[in-house]
């Protein structure tokens, strides 16, 4: 069975710093997949927060987290990882990883372009 297993979210405070986990179960993360990140806050739509080629490493990121989230690969491990640094309240959503294969770089923000979803984890940050 292909799923996306997603690892690594919890509640920490403003400024603070998690690492979520995406693992793909069941087949590899070939050279043409691309991984992504979105996310979804209560009542607003998925939208797309990071992603990363696997074959070249090339990565793309949303403008609210450049600078504060990285996005990166271990393919012997098959898991990729989005490290994210000074944590705002705005950022409070679930949050999904997502792959597909030949996505667009153009386009690599819309969820339609992926193809497998894991099933979410849920990021808060409050005081």
């Amino acid at each position: 069975q292909l799923q996306l297993v997603e690892s690594g979210g919890g509640l920490v405070e403003p400024g603070g710093s998690l690492t979520l986990a995406c693992v793909g179960s069941g087949f590899n993360f070939g050279y043409y997949y691309t991984v992504g990140w979105f996310r979804q806050a209560p009542e607003k739509g998925r939208e797309g927060v990071s992603c990363i080629r696997i074959g070249d490493g090339s990565t793309n990121y949303e403008d609210s987290v450049k600078g504060r989230f990285t996005i990166s690969r271990d393919s012997a491990k098959n898991t990729v990882y989005l490290q994210m640094n000074n944590l705002k309240p705005e950022d409070t959503a679930v949050y999904y990883c997502a792959a597909g294969g030949y996505v667009d770089v153009a386009t690599w923000i819309s969820p339609d372009e992926y193809d497998y979803w894991g099933q979410g984890t849920q990021v808060t940050v409050s005081s």
